[in-house]
C-alpha cells in the first residue's frame, strides 16, 4: 500500500462500517446492556455518542478550517425507540457523508490533530471518521456476541491512519529514544520512532527483506514489535484486545510507557 484511500472509497467503507453498527444495535436483547469494550458505556450510550458524533463532524466539515458551532444546538436527541433510534443513526452518518462529499477532500477543515502528521483537510476528516466507524462498530459487535474483524481494506489503512493522527507529536519523548515496529501479516510495516523530537511514524519494507534486516541489527533497531493482523493491530492501539492477542518481540514494557506518555504535559 502505497497510497492512502480516496475520498470515495472512504465514504463507501464510512457507510459499510455504519450499516454494519446499525445491524448490531438492531440485533442487541436491550439498548441498555453493558458495552464490555466501553464499560462505562450502554449499547444506548455508545448509539449516541456515534450519532451526535457524527453530526458534529457533518457540521465541522460544513464549516471548513474555522472551529464550528456546536451541532447540539436544535438537534433532535438520540431516541429512545429502537426503530427511531436506527433511522437517527442513518440519517446521522448522511449527514457526515454528504457533508464530505460537498467539500471534498483537499479543502482545509479544523481539526484536533494540528501537529500531527495528518493534513488538516476533509480528506484527512474522512480518513479518521473510517476508524472511529470501523473500532465502535467492533465494540457494538462484541456487545452483542457477534465481534468481527476489521475488514482489511479499512484495518491496513487504520495502522498508519492511528499512528500519523493520533500519535504524531513534537511534544519531547521523555524517556530513552527508541522505535515501535508494527508488522501486518499482510505484508505492510511501520515504524513508529519517538525521541527529543517528539514522535514520527513511516512506512517501512515488510520483516524478511534486506533494508530492514540491516536495519533492525542496527544503532536504530525497534526496541519492540508487534506482529498481527491489520485488524489485530487496530483493535490493539485502540486497547480492544490484549497484548497477548499479537506476537511481540522485545521490551513489550515500552507500551506501557507509550500509552502513558500526554505529550501535552
Amino acid at each position: 500500500m502505497t497510497t492512502t484511500l480516496t475520498l470515495p472509497v472512504l465514504l463507501r467503507l464510512i457507510d459499510e462500517r455504519s450499516t454494519a453498527f446499525r445491524a448490531a444495535v438492531a440485533s442487541a436483547p436491550s439498548l441498555d446492556v453493558q458495552v464490555p469494550t466501553c464499560p462505562e458505556w450502554t449499547l444506548f450510550d455508545l448509539a449516541e455518542h456515534i450519532g451526535e458524533g457524527r453530526r458534529a463532524w457533518a457540521a465541522t466539515v460544513a464549516a471548513g478550517p474555522a472551529p464550528a458551532k456546536s451541532a447540539a444546538e436544535g438537534a433532535p436527541a438520540a431516541p429512545r425507540e429502537r426503530e427511531a433510534l436506527l433511522a437517527w443513526l442513518a440519517e446521522s452518518t448522511e449527514q457526515l457523508l454528504d457533508a464530505l462529499r460537498k467539500a471534498g477532500p483537499d479543502r482545509g477543515c479544523w481539526t484536533w490533530w494540528g501537529a500531527s502528521q495528518s493534513p488538516q483537510t476533509c480528506g484527512a476528516v474522512a480518513r479518521h471518521q473510517l476508524q472511529q466507524m470501523a473500532v465502535h462498530t467492533y465494540d457494538a459487535q462484541v456487545t452483542v456476541g457477534a465481534p468481527e474483524p476489521l475488514p482489511d481494506e479499512v484495518a491496513l489503512d487504520g495502522v498508519e491512519e492511528f499512528l500519523f493522527t493520533c500519535v504524531a507529536t513534537t511534544s519531547a519523548w521523555p524517556h530513552k529514544p527508541t522505535a515501535f515496529d508494527f508488522h501486518a501479516i499482510e505484508g505492510h510495516s511501520w515504524r513508529l520512532t519517538v525521541d527529543g523530537g517528539g514522535a514520527r511514524s513511516t512506512r517501512i519494507s515488510a520483516p524478511g527483506t534486506t533494508s530492514v534486516a540491516a536495519a533492525d541489527e542496527g544503532p536504530n533497531a525497534a526496541g519492540v514489535s508487534v506482529r498481527g493482523t491489520a485488524s489485530e493491530l487496530v483493535l490493539f492501539v485502540y486497547d480492544r484486545i490484549p497484548a497477548d492477542s499479537l506476537r511481540i518481540e522485545g521490551d513489550a514494557g515500552l507500551f506501557d510507557l507509550l500509552r502513558a506518555w500526554d505529550p501535552e504535559e
